[in-house]
């Protein structure tokens, strides 16, 4: 009886296994998606492949569909897009008045980049940050928006030092 008692028990644990096997989300999936997933760029495109274009404005209201917060975040469609490959000044919760200034300036540039023509929107190897934004190079052509702001002296490259913007 002892013996028929333990092959029921293994019998059952065997099945419940597999079951457990079948059933779970774990199942044949490689080890560490994510980061098979995130190392590719992926471009976030409408589905003709086109690039986007949206008309932006500066942010305001609870309302936030196409429009710019500071000089490395926007909304776009709804979603809240942190710019990748840079760092901005801070505006709400700015250091000192140069750094307002700055921000105030990056912001500015940053809607006139946007309303400039069509963009397209790369993701990286994270796909969001802390705060849950979007991680996206936006780039028109071959040149990132980003590094456009670098250039003009209105941001810096991202993963930098972290140097403040007061003088």
């Amino acid at each position: 009886m002892r013996l028929g008692t333990a092959a029921l028990l293994i019998a059952i644990l065997g099945v419940a296994g597999l079951a457990y096997l079948l059933t779970s989300e774990e199942f044949g999936r490689p080890a560490q998606p994510e980061r098979a997933a995130l190392r590719s760029p992926i471009t976030w495109e409408s589905p003709v492949g086109a690039p986007h274009r949206a008309e932006f404005t500066i942010c305001s209201g609870p309302i936030r569909a196409n429009c710019v917060v500071d000089g490395d975040t926007f909304w776009f469609e709804g979603v809240k897009i942190r710019i990748a490959d840079i760092d901005a000044p801070e505006i709400s919760e700015p250091a000192c008045a140069d750094e307002a200034k700055a921000g105030e300036m990056a912001k500015a540039r940053l809607l006139d980049l946007l309303n400039g023509g069509r963009f397209r929107l790369i993701a990286g190897w994270r796909d969001e940050d802390r705060f849950g934004r979007k991680l996206r190079v936006v780039s028109r052509g071959d040149v990132s928006l980003g590094e456009l702001l670098v250039r003009e002296g209105l941001a810096r490259r991202g993963g930098g030092p972290d140097r403040g913007w007061c003088s």
